[in-house]
């Protein structure tokens, strides 16, 4: 498993505004190229948003579902990889002293061919992208914290 922590400075309401819109995992998540669809009720639980992972030609058509959502504390998504696999994203916010937050995101496969894989370089590379998807995650909360 994969496990990265970053503090933002933003509010865990703010950082969760970020996830709540499914329009922007493309500007967040490494990987994901373009959001092709995102479900009217997103981030509710059974809700999905539709996407393309990977480089052109061969980016993969695919949904992530959210499997639990605590608004600005906890959301836990299901992504699909196929015919890799899937993994299991949980994001968690904290409020931290000064109006920040720390965010804990924690990463596995969860079924396919990459959970049988299970290698300490596959989570060295889920780590290294998910360190860089927090960072877009942290400019994006940031960037909409400074909008009047």
């Amino acid at each position: 498993m994969a496990i990265v922590q970053r503090i933002v400075p933003a509010r865990p309401d703010q950082v969760f505004a970020v996830l709540a819109d499914g329009w922007t995992y493309s500007d967040w998540v490494v990987g994901t190229v373009h959001i092709r669809d995102v479900d009217a009720g997103w981030p509710a639980p059974g809700s999905r948003l539709h996407h393309k992972a990977g480089p052109w030609p061969l980016s993969l058509h695919e949904s992530s579902e959210v499997l639990t959502c605590e608004p600005e504390r906890e959301l836990t998504i299901r992504a699909g990889l196929w015919p890799l696999g899937e993994a299991h994203v949980r994001i968690l916010l904290d409020p931290v002293e000064g109006g920040r937050t720390r965010i804990t995101m924690e990463e596995t496969f969860g079924a396919g061919p990459l959970r049988w894989v299970h290698t300490k370089l596959n989570d060295l590379v889920l780590h290294r992208r998910n360190i860089e998807s927090l960072r877009r995650l942290c400019d994006i909360a940031t960037r909409e914290k400074s909008r009047p």
